[in-house]
């Protein structure tokens, strides 16, 4: 499909103009930002003549150049301009509208470049934004690939490809393989224990914020519940709770220089976790604990267990996503409540009978995983453009998930939506989130101590949320309420 060249709106733009990148990353390390030289230091900060830090909303442009929309709406935009790689369009405010004007206009679009990474121009992709293409590339692993390059926009090296990314960064048969064995692990009177110890850590968690009236959600309510349950399926000590939420940030907020300033830091992050995981997986191995580290170890399928290195690489993804992903619904979930006080009410109405819905509500609203990547493995056809065998194929779980023709009222968040196969785990198939169950029931129980025992629980101000194009993270966000 021809590209139409991008049309210059009617008022100037500035440009960040980068002049060095880090080698590893191609993250830019030195520029010129409204005519003022800078340099990003060691530690990951930004320095420039004038003496002040940038701010955030200048930082974000760095590196990205501007939006090709910048200042235009979402309505009145030309739908050409709507360029998802650059990492400016994924901050605005307005990108669901966006996606909104793609679904109508340009259901599968031709997208050229990284999100946040500079330079990266020659990574083509098209981005899948409706429903119903988002479902049918998620369930034909077939002619769809997560192994071929990984699951990430940008290829990953083979040798890194299962190390960070566990089985999402496989395809059958040995996806099939220890998908069947972890699931084996995962036995009933296990995960009776991990249900049993979601209620009561989230009480605990509750009851540390009684004796004030204002907290920051992410890092004292729904940081602290997905992190502490994974560490007590593992039979991680509590001391090393807090390396492993700073390891899963680094990994998983790897577009924000708050996190992470070089492929260096990245890889150390997941290294060290590989290696937890990895002694971990080790230990359990001569010596059963009744933990599910054990059991995922010991756990047999066809005469074929995990190997430790196997284990150690799914300690990864389970670390990382599992814990902010989880972190990341409960987060807008409460946001959302914030916004829409007529939910709340009508929640607190009948807390556990809406718990089923409203957990689901939270899950699509909130999107906690924008995006996955799959490269097609043969010609086809798709949402009207000509797929060729080896193309990146993007679907974009946030836009599948505000689709008008699969969700009445989608931009309405409702705590009753009767019809709702949200695909914030995912578009089905084979790769169908593992941990789906655990996460609903975290959400559903913490919004339930919640609402019975801080039911003004109130966002203050504005969310500071991840720069990123594939977790819809929100960093810090204050709150008030009244202890009840």
């Amino acid at each position: 499909m021809a590209i139409a060249p991008t049309v210059e709106p009617s008022e100037p733009r500035t440009r960040a103009i980068i002049t060095a990148t880090d080698p590893f990353t191609g993250f830019p390390s030195a520029g010129e930002f409204q005519g003022v030289a800078w340099e990003r230091l060691a530690d990951g900060s930004v320095a420039h003549a004038g003496g002040d830090p940038f701010t955030v909303a200048e930082l974000i442009v760095l590196g990205d150049d501007l939006d090709p929309a910048a200042g235009v709406t979402a309505a009145a935009v030309d739908v050409m301009d709507i360029d998802l790689a650059k990492g400016a369009v994924w901050m605005r405010p307005d990108r669901r509208d966006l996606f909104a004007r793609l679904r109508a206009e340009r259901p599968v679009s031709r997208q050229f470049g990284v999100p946040f990474i500079p330079g990266s121009e020659d990574i083509a992709w098209w981005a899948v934004t409706r429903y119903d293409d988002v479902q049918f590339v998620s369930r034909h692993a077939d002619a769809f690939s997560s192994g071929a390059g990984g699951t990430n926009i940008g290829d990953i090296p083979p040798e890194f490809a299962e190390f960070l990314g566990s089985i999402i960064n496989m395809d059958a048969p040995r996806h099939t393989k220890l998908r069947r064995i972890i699931s084996a692990g995962f036995t009933p009177r296990h995960l009776a224990s991990v249900e049993d110890s979601v209620r009561d850590r989230a009480r605990r968690i509750v009851d540390g914020l009684m004796e004030k009236d204002s907290c920051d959600v992410v890092a004292e309510i729904s940081a602290p519940l997905p992190l502490q349950i994974i560490c007590d399926m593992m039979g991680i000590p509590a001391e090393d709770e807090q390396r492993m939420l700073d390891l899963s940030n680094i990994i998983l907020g790897f577009s924000d220089p708050e996190y992470v300033t070089s492929m260096a830091e990245l890889l150390s992050a997941g290294g060290e976790l590989f290696q937890y995981g990895l002694a971990l997986a080790e230990a359990r191995l001569d010596e059963p604990r009744d933990d599910i580290a054990s059991a995922l170890i010991h756990a047999e399928v066809d005469g074929e267990r995990l190997t430790p290195a196997e284990l150690g690489s799914f300690f990864v993804l389970l670390v990382a996503a599992g814990n902010e992903t989880t972190r990341t619904a409960i987060s807008h979930g409460i946001w959302a409540l914030t916004q829409f006080p007529d939910q709340r009410q009508l929640w607190l109405s009948n807390i556990e009978g809406h718990g089923q819905t409203a957990t689901e509500e939270i899950v699509r609203w909130a999107t906690p995983v924008l995006h996955f990547r799959r490269t097609a493995m043969r010609d086809l056809e798709l949402g009207g453009q000509q797929i060729a065998e080896g193309d990146r194929v993007v679907m974009i779980y946030e836009s599948a998930n505000r689709d008008a023709d699969h969700f009445d009222h989608p931009d309405k968040f409702d705590i009753t939506r009767a019809t709702n196969d949200q695909l914030g785990f995912g578009g089905g198939g084979p790769h169908f989130c593992l941990g789906a169950n655990l996460a609903r029931r975290e959400i559903r129980v913490m919004f339930e101590e919640l609402l019975r025992r801080l039911p003004d629980l109130t966002v203050s101000a504005e969310p500071d949320l991840l720069r990123s194009s594939f977790i819809h993270g929100i960093k810090r966000m204050p709150a008030t309420y009244t202890p009840s």
